[in-house]
């Protein structure tokens, strides 16, 4: 099979889950695509917590990577679980998935990655190469040169990098800007067991606990383990600002449960007993919408091009971004045509989801 992108060099910058996808997909059709990832190794770091991918986008994504049926393999289709419980700690409302449902099931994220990894050519992904710039005409060949002093030559550089990307400074100078709610997130092991109190508050798959000033997510996760986010809204240094830094664990829990003072002990054991450390994540949003010149050599997919307040699609549309990407390379005359049929796509539907949370997380304490 030929195309006008034989013979292109095509760099995939971020090793997640959108930019595998797109090189997965990529070398299904015969089309080389090198993905640089910042991390050490795939262990180098917790890849965070569960995933729920939709039919509508995740799946349609796996699907045309040739690897839904992996996936459903791997997932917790039981994991649909979700409950809302109220301050007190009573069961408020439950929804259980029918025998069958496939949805939205639910799978770990360094699950995924490591199946999106085991999926491409040995060497796909370079290692240790976080990038620092990407320079060049916006006719190509474009460098991207790396903090470690090398660099490389691309016809087409692909920002898959996240929040922070470095790729998006090449086509935008928007960046991400504090949506005022910051996650605090607490770890608990051995849940059935050492947990049991909580593991019967959370069942089988997600709970939520919220008034209109807070929030508490928790998911179960595979092996037992579950991952609580604890939703209030902050300044972006109010560890600072309380005189605490993040090793000061009992200094946090103290702070923590100041915020949430009132609600019951039953709940609020969610801020007592976790297993470690707390992990501050504030949470950030780009303008919205994010749009920019189009740029026949650089192109942007998942966060690097539309980053929002969570609200369960961040991975999903990252994945349908890579997949509407990469057969647009497969099928276009040029990487220039392909990158204009897919920003046509990916822009109007990414304004959409921007505008419709407006770069705020407020509906994420009451939702």
């Amino acid at each position: 099979m030929t195309n006008g992108t034989d013979g292109q060099r095509i760099v995939i910058i971020g090793g997640g889950p959108g930019g595998l996808t797109c090189a997965r997909i990529l070398q299904q059709h015969g089309i080389d695509a090198t993905v640089y990832e910042r991390d050490a190794d795939e262990h180098a770091r917790d890849q965070g917590g569960t995933l729920d991918l939709h039919e509508h986008d995740g799946q349609v994504a796996l699907r045309a990577a040739g690897l839904l049926d992996e996936f459903f393999a791997r997932a917790r289709l039981d994991a649909q679980e979700m409950r809302r419980v109220s301050t007190s700690g009573e069961l408020v409302q439950r929804f259980v998935p029918d025998a069958g449902d496939t949805s939205a099931p639910e799978i770990d994220r360094g699950q995924l990655r490591s199946m999106l990894l085991r999926s491409l050519r040995p060497g796909s992904v370079q290692w240790g190469k976080a990038v620092e710039s990407v320079t060049g005409p916006d006719a190509g060949p474009r460098t991207v040169v790396f903090r470690d002093g090398t660099s490389v030559q691309a016809d087409l550089v692909i920002g898959a990098d996240g929040a922070w990307s470095r790729v998006r400074a090449a086509v935008s100078d928007a960046r991400p800007a504090y949506s005022g709610v910051g996650f605090v997130e607490a770890w608990f092991d051995d849940v059935d067991v050492a947990h049991p109190e909580l593991a019967r508050l959370v069942g089988g798959g997600s709970a939520m606990i919220s008034d209109t000033d807070g929030a508490f997510f928790a998911q179960r996760n595979s092996g037992d383990h579950m991952r609580v986010y604890l939703v209030r809204r902050r300044p972006l240094d109010w560890m600072t600002r309380a005189g605490l830094a993040p090793e000061d664990t009992e200094g946090i829990r103290a702070h923590l449960l100041q915020e949430f003072a009132g609600w019951s002990p039953e709940v609020l054991r969610f801020v007592t007993d976790n297993d470690g450390a707390y992990l501050d994540r504030p949470l950030f949003a780009l303008p919205s919408p994010h749009t920019w010149e189009q740029s026949a050599s650089v192109t942007l997919l998942g966060d690097a091009a539309h980053l929002m307040p969570p609200a369960g699609v961040g991975v999903n549309l990252a994945m349908l971004d890579a997949s509407e990407l990469a057969l647009a390379l497969v099928h276009a005359g040029s990487t220039a045509e392909a990158v204009r049929a897919y920003e046509a796509t990916m822009l109007p539907r990414s304004a959409e989801r921007q505008a419709a949370l407006d770069g705020k997380a407020d509906f994420l304490l009451h939702a």
